[in-house]
């Protein structure tokens, strides 16, 4: 039942809410620790306030707890993790909660309406569809159709006007205030037979139009607009706000409503019907069934009588039934299965996050939002709502209309969600759909044609084992079921046979590769609203994989590196266990580990099996190796996908770092000999590596000894004393031989548990690289932080799709506290409870001496290796806003279809913030085909399409790109004094940003003259950049490389 509160003039019958201001005097009166500055009384408020420490006594501060303290710590121990939590949520209590100087505003408001209402003139009676007596300053909120109804109406003050809904309760809170009022018809203004073909809906709405009509003059009001409520046109409400400078600060909202009891109850009965189809189609048709959903209601009606309704009756006319405690009214009439189940869905999850003491619920549950578009996992629109007129002829739904008046949007939608959910099945765990926004115009318009309404957007939340199937296998051809199969799917239906001998309707869907096949759910969706509904394809837009486009490769079967990571992984487990089988070897081999991103399903772009064209190349004839011609183009990048092998621990190692080296050498040799003596595999061997070409790939083999860091780590002293120091080498041979390996396992298993990871991690690290970030933020460490996106995805479920998961990636990015909390990856779910607050506890306690991007794995508690070298805090910051700015343009780009659909516009970086611009020739470009904007024209880099290399043959050139060589020479020249960035994927320039303090004067110095002009003042020399001969030594250094070099700003002026 509503909780009234009636609004008086009367100081005498004031409410309890009036009453609230000495109230709140009083209370301020006895706080402690509260004192006012001396302010005019007029002025005085909660503004006004100091806070000042308060001096306790030793007997107060040391006194035992009062019953009510003991009380709160027990709630608190018992209800939350901790007491932070109870405290967080009192503060945030506290932040939402109305002033006393804002309801002090809101009930002078209050007054001043009831005050006009009441004072509404009488009118005339006229037929309700005579609209004469209205100005033209006011139109009605409804739409008329049809235009003609019976029935009388005038203008006449209201029964009573009563504060109702959260403000009178208490429960009102910031920042959009909404104070709504009840307003109640005269019993002279209705009649008996007004619940008959709309005559109190419209009643309801001229009523409603009359009181804006009269408030319209009065300069209290400022604005007035209508509106209706939770979106349904058949309940139009009136919004007014204040005219003073603060007017936005709340709105009071106007309902209209009946007289209590003016209508029986037992007029509203589900199974009757009140709309009579001859008044509203003009002919004479009868009334048919309506929906027969199963669902479990809840009446509060504690002794119904024999005129109630049943919960069978609701269930026969309603979706969700939750009865009031009269029994005639469901208060879930309007929701849908689809919004029921979500709501379920969000129950379940914030109680398992709730209960989870590694999450933070408050900050997860209370301040993240959860757009849909960030929430499902794939996401499409129905535009062109006007089609959904045809969709409600064709499902004959005449008896919903008439119950809508017209509104054919939420007519058809129950049916469209019904249709969808039997053609999805098991591919989904969840169909939702946006909730109906509350349309809001001018009280001098007209109410909005239905079409109008922004497009209808839905959400699915995928199963991963089912999603991509493109089989749809149906009930055997003899069976019952087999009708409504074929019914379900029409001509896509066929009867196939399968291997197991079985004869069954099937429908086969296209898909050849991964990225293809996510768009599964698309064909269903668009084929059974074509078939069932009327609705074209061109009416949905699938929004669901449209970023998956800038990782797409090929032509002729698009690709977004899944199938190309597959085959990589194949051939390396080929060649691992020609390893493994390997004989004659002085040691025996315990371990093969990949340690590179295509082995874990994370290369942005995998290599892919080459063979390559010798007229291209030229042979060395020691080598055998080819060399790239000068006249052609740069040779195709080739990547050495890295291997490490571990040979077993003996005492045959020697213990000097020269002599393991030089074991280590001849194990590549002999690896070497045996491959190419048993596989006929061409091999490389050198000195830190061995190279082997084998089904078109370069595995680069290296050999490690498990003792090898700790040998680097140990000298012995001037004294002879053995001493073990940790140095930068031993860390770099560490973490090639152990931590990456490990990490490459372990993101591998992931991408077994979650298909999607592998297309997350891609779709992050070419928005790294395109805005110029893949120095900062390594490949190791973006793959960490994707992987925390589905290790602990609170307040979501694991990403199924890479479009959802790269929109939490920048969201990530952009709002994680990198200051104050590290961010904890719980590989293989190693971590306790306890380890997430022993690891939160040291990074407190040594926070200043720790990477400011702080993440933990279970291997790595307290160093963060990851990140110990970069980012930089000031180039994190910088992540940050462009994480922010880049989520906010490509969320409104996929919601919003009436922008321009270009996604890449986030991989753009602005050049315009740099200093120089390095413009690079494409011919020298390997990887030009990866770029962003690929060109029109392309260059033949000695590749055969389409073909894979056969065993044998010259080793082509390896890891050869003259981009990074030039940029690591840049780097290494003028690091001192600049800062270089460029795009790994086929970026074509290479920007500069010069370091402030590089140009400060130095005093003169012999030794670092290097890129310097000397400058003479007085008989003090000093030293500045020589930028104009720097600007020529970037082009000489490049020289064929190098196109042009372009001075943007003039930064070195001293």
């Amino acid at each position: 039942m509503k909780t009234k509160q009636t609004v008086t003039e009367d100081p005498s019958e004031a409410t309890p809410l009036e009453l609230s201001d000495g109230d709140c005097n009083e209370e301020e009166i006895e706080a402690p620790v509260k004192t006012k500055r001396s302010k005019p009384a007029d002025t005085e408020d909660e503004e006004g306030m100091v806070y000042r420490p308060v001096k306790l006594s030793r007997n107060d501060l040391y006194r035992p707890p009062t019953a009510d303290e003991l009380n709160q710590l027990k709630e608190a121990e018992s209800l939350f993790h901790c007491s932070l939590l109870k405290m967080q949520m009192e503060e945030l209590l506290k932040e939402v909660a109305l002033s006393e100087h804002r309801k002090r505003q809101i009930d002078s408001f209050l007054q001043t309406v009831t005050r006009l209402m009441q004072s509404v003139p009488e009118s005339p009676e006229v037929d309700v569809s005579d609209l004469s007596w209205l100005s033209g300053e006011v139109k009605v909120p409804f739409l008329l159709i049809p235009k003609i109804t019976k029935g009388k109406f005038h203008m006449a003050p209201p029964a009573s006007v009563d504060l109702i809904g959260s403000y009178p309760l208490g429960t009102c809170t910031k920042p959009h205030v909404m104070v709504d009022m009840a307003v109640t018809i005269p019993t002279d203004v209705l009649h008996p037979k007004d619940v008959l073909n709309q005559r109190y809906p419209r009643k309801r709405a001229l009523y409603l139009t009359g009181l804006a009509q009269h408030l319209a003059s009065s300069s209290a009001i400022g604005t007035m607009h209508y509106s209706c409520l939770h979106g349904n046109r058949l309940r139009p409400v009136l919004l007014l706000t204040p005219a003073e400078k603060d007017s936005s600060s709340f709105t009071v909202r106007v309902h209209v409503c009946l007289p209590p009891g003016f209508f029986k109850p037992n007029r509203f009965h589900p199974q009757r019907n009140n709309i009579r189809t001859e008044w509203y189609t003009g002919l004479q048709t009868t009334h048919s069934a309506s929906t027969d959903l199963t669902v479990n209601g809840i009446s509060l009606a504690r002794k119904p009588d024999s005129t109630v309704p049943s919960l069978e009756d609701f269930h026969n006319a309603f979706q969700v039934v939750f009865v009031d405690p009269s029994g005639h009214l469901n208060l879930c009439a309007d929701m849908t299965t689809c919004t029921y189940k979500r709501l379920q869905h969000e129950a379940s999850l914030s109680m398992q996050f709730w209960d989870n003491p590694t999450v933070d619920g408050f900050q997860c549950l209370l301040m993240t939002p959860k757009p849909m578009i960030r929430t499902s996992d794939h996401v499409f629109q129905l535009c062109e709502l006007a089609k959904l007129q045809g969709s409600c002829k064709k499902l004959n739904l005449l008896n919903e209309l008439m119950d809508r008046s017209g509104d054919y949007i939420h007519a058809v939608l129950p049916f469209i969600l019904s249709l969808l959910l039997q053609g999805l099945d098991q591919r989904i765990y969840l169909l939702t759909h946006s909730l109906s926004s509350d349309p809001k115009w001018p009280v001098d318009s007209e109410a909005p044609k239905y079409k109008t309404q922004p497009p209808l957007t839905f959400g699915l939340l995928l199963k991963p084992e089912f999603a991509d199937s493109v089989l749809e296998r149906g009930p055997p051809a003899d069976n019952l079921k087999a009708v409504e199969f074929r019914q379900l799917w029409g001509p896509r239906s066929e009867l196939r046979r399968f291997q197991d001998g079985a004869m069954t309707e099937a429908v086969l869907w296209d898909g050849k590769s991964t990225c293809q096949k996510r768009l599964v759910p698309r064909q269903i969706i668009t084929h059974l609203l074509d078939l069932h509904a009327d609705v074209p394809d061109s009416c949905v837009r699938y929004v669901g994989t449209m970023v998956d486009d800038v990782i797409a490769t090929g032509s002729e079967v698009p690709s977004t590196g899944e199938d190309e990571s597959l085959v990589v992984i194949q051939a390396f487990d080929d060649l691992s266990r020609k390893l493994w089988k390997l004989e004659d070897l002085p040691l025996s081999i315990t371990a093969v580990q990949g340690a590179h991103p295509a082995l874990r399903y994370s290369q942005v772009f995998p290599p892919r099996p080459l063979k390559l064209d010798y007229s291209f190349f030229d042979r060395d004839k020691i080598s055998r190796s080819l060399l790239p011609k000068e006249a052609k183009p740069c040779p195709a990048y080739i990547t050495p996908i890295k291997v490490i092998c571990h040979m077993e621990g003996s005492g045959k190692w020697p213990h000097d770092r020269l002599a393991v080296c030089h074991i280590r050498a001849a194990f590549h040799i002999k690896l070497g000999e045996l491959l190419k003596k048993h596989h006929n595999y061409t091999c490389r061997p050198c000195p830190t590596h061995l190279d082997v070409w084998k089904d078109g790939f370069v595995f680069r083999i290296q050999v490690a000894y498990h003792r090898e860091p700790q040998i680097l780590r140990e000298s012995v002293n001037a004294e002879g004393l053995l001493v073990v120091r940790d140095n930068e080498e031993a860390r770099a041979l560490e973490m090639a031989t152990i931590h990456k390996p490990l990490l490459t396992s372990t993101l591998h298993g992931l991408q077994q548990q979650h298909p999607c990871f592998g297309a997350v991690c891609r779709l992050a690290k070419r928005w790294l690289g395109a805005q110029l970030f893949s120095d900062d933020i390594t490949e190791d460490t973006a793959d960490l932080l994707v992987a925390s996106l589905f290790l602990q995805p609170a307040p979501f479920t694991p990403p199924s799709s890479p479009q959802v998961g790269f929109l939490r990636f920048l969201h990530l990015l952009s709002s994680f506290d990198w200051r104050n909390n590290p961010l904890i990856v719980n590989l293989n779910d190693q971590l306790t409870a306890a380890d997430y607050t022993e690891i939160k506890n040291e990074f407190m306690a040594s926070r200043e001496s720790l990477p400011v991007m702080f993440i933990a794995t279970p291997k790595d508690k307290k160093l963060s290796l990851w990140t110990k070298q970069a980012p930089s805090i000031q180039m994190l910051q910088r992540v940050m806003v462009v994480a922010t700015e880049s989520l906010k343009v490509l969320e409104h780009q996929l919601i919003d279809g009436s922008q321009p659909q270009d996604v890449r516009v986030i991989m753009r970086p602005p050049l315009d913030d740099y200093d120089v611009v390095i413009h690079l020739n494409p011919k020298q470009v390997p990887l030009l085909n990866h770029a962003v904007d690929p060109p029109v024209v392309t260059f033949s880099r000695g590749v055969m399409s389409h073909k894979a290399a056969p065993p044998g043959g010259p080793l082509p050139v390896v890891d050869y790109n003259p981009v990074s060589v030039y940029l690591a020479e840049l780097r290494d020249a003028f690091g001192d004094l600049a800062l270089f960035f460029c795009d790994p994927y086929g970026g074509t320039v290479i920007v500069v940003l010069w370091k402030p303090k590089a140009f400060e004067p130095a005093p003169f110095k012999t030794s670092q003259v290097s890129a310097r002009s000397v400058k003479v003042t007085g008989d003090q020399a000093n030293t500045i950049p020589n930028v104009e001969a720097i600007l020529e030594d970037f082009h000489v250094m490049g020289k064929g490389l190098v196109k042009s070099v372009e001075a943007k700003t003039e930064k070195w002026s001293v």
